[in-house]
């Protein structure tokens, strides 16, 4: 790829970004001008203080498999399950059960014994998995 194609793929994703964040003020304004709720900048330091501390699963979906029980029943180790993905197509990224990314798999480069995701399509309007 090249480096313009890689800038230009770099920016679209950090444009995702940032409308994916200004849609999460959005929802903090609102929550704080509903009525009941106490005015000021100190409710919505609290509310986005209390957002991003709420733990979430992540999930990366190499692939998955459909089989009868009696082909469940006859696993054992060193037995192979074939998964509905090929070898480069890229993973699912998903978080509490909505998948919100596409990526591919790499190696982290400060440690060559683990590897991890690197993201290449964000999903705007997150959907079930």
């Amino acid at each position: 790829m090249s480096q313009t194609a890689a800038a230009t793929e770099h920016d679209v994703q950090e444009e995702q970004l940032n409308k994916a964040i200004e849609e999460l003020r959005g929802v903090l304004k609102e929550e704080e001008n509903r009525p009941g709720a106490k005015p000021g900048a100190d409710a919505s330091a609290r509310n986005a203080g209390v957002i991003m501390n709420i733990p979430v699963d992540v999930q990366i979906v190499l692939g998955s498999a459909e089989m009868q029980v009696s082909e469940l029943m006859a696993l054992q180790k060193g037995s192979t399950v074939a998964l509905n993905r090929r070898i480069g197509e890229p993973v699912d990224v998903v978080v509490n059960g909505r998948k919100i990314a596409k990526g591919e798999i790499t190696v982290l480069e400060n440690d060559a014994s683990r590897f991890g995701i690197r993201l290449t399509e964000i999903i705007s309007a997150a959907k079930p998995a």
